[in-house]
């Protein structure tokens, strides 16, 4: 366990979680919504291995965290101006984005599927991370399969704490919600709620008209 302030994170700290990262390790931490485990997107092994933690289906693409809306457009290819204007309204905050996937990602962190889902955290610790190691992160929710999401670090150990080999603790995180989850992958300006979280389907559909 690893204690760092979730409003002004200590960067020795946040360098040794990157340090920690970039050697392939599992990292639980904070986010605006749940605690979640953090890996590299680019390292396969450090990928499988949060699908073998969780029992996680292998079709199911994993969500990657960023540090603001720009880096999307590394990630991500045909993005088009409703994206742009969910993450202006929403972003940072619980929204995931489910668009095309560049080729800066390999297609084993896509689950296959070709998409990325994208969002920006209103938490500073993983924000602060992602900017130190200049790559996303995983952002799954750090909890065994059927067993609750966790909302403090404490929670993350007794579930996890023989798994993975460091959880931060950034105090209890501030929603108890998930993210809202908008599949905007087929272009052409169609979309979908895949699964209304914090952010309700009217506030979506409000902000998609405009």
């Amino acid at each position: 366990m690893l204690r760092i302030h979730p409003d002004e994170p200590e960067p020795d700290r946040i360098q040794y979680v990157v340090s920690c990262i970039r050697s392939g390790k599992v990292v639980g931490m904070p986010t605006d919504t749940f605690y979640g485990l953090a890996v590299d997107p680019v390292n396969l092994r450090a990928v499988e291995s949060i699908y073998e933690l969780k029992s996680r289906q292998k079709h199911k693409p994993l969500s990657l965290l960023i540090a603001n809306p720009g880096q999307a457009y590394e990630l991500a290819r045909e993005v088009d101006n409703h994206f742009d204007r969910l993450a202006e309204r929403f972003w940072p905050g619980p929204l995931t984005v489910i668009v095309k996937a560049g080729s800066r990602l390999p297609l084993r962190s896509t689950a296959n599927t070709g998409n990325v889902a994208l969002r920006v955290p209103d938490a500073e610790i993983p924000r602060a991370v992602v900017e130190a190691l200049g790559l996303p992160i995983t952002a799954t929710s750090a909890n065994l399969q059927n067993a609750a999401e966790c909302t403090y670090a404490s929670c993350v150990r007794d579930q996890l704490g023989e798994r993975i080999p460091l959880i931060v603790d950034g105090g209890p995180t501030p929603r108890s919600l998930p993210t809202t989850i908008v599949d905007l992958s087929a272009g052409g300006g169609q979309w979908q709620i895949l699964r209304e979280g914090a952010i309700p389907t009217y506030a979506i559909a409000l902000a998609l008209q405009q």
